[in-house]
């Protein structure tokens, strides 16, 4: 499986960041957390900042649009090949500047779209 990163990761079961982590592992995809503060979920850790990783697929974004200043070039960095943007991240002008940036830019739920079997 392809390396996903969880952007806006939290301890906070009640966060749809941390769900979409649990079942991303769950369904066996390699992880990467981030998230505003460090912890743990399954054991794995949610790293803080702007941490450079490699090899990655998928972005899956939990970060509303007020609050994605400087995520787009960090994004860019990690080279994924699409961003999830989940229910409440939607940022039209972010979707843009990636898809210019030859990165797909999707409008979906991860909890869905691993549900149903199209992630």
């Amino acid at each position: 499986m392809k390396k996903t990163v969880v952007i806006g990761a939290s301890e906070n079961p009640d966060r749809y960041a941390n769900r979409a982590a649990h079942s991303l592992l769950g369904h066996g995809h390699e992880v990467e957390l981030v998230g505003l503060r460090a912890g743990q979920i399954q054991g794995r850790p949610i790293q803080t900042g702007q941490p450079q990783l490699d090899d990655v697929d998928t972005v899956t974004l939990y970060v509303g649009s007020l609050n994605q200043q400087g995520l787009g070039e960090y994004i860019k960095r990690l080279k994924p090949r699409r961003v999830i943007f989940n229910p409440g991240t939607e940022n039209p002008e972010l979707e843009r500047d990636l898809q210019r940036a030859g990165i797909e830019p999707i409008e979906a739920c991860t909890l869905v779209m691993l549900s149903i079997g199209t992630y």
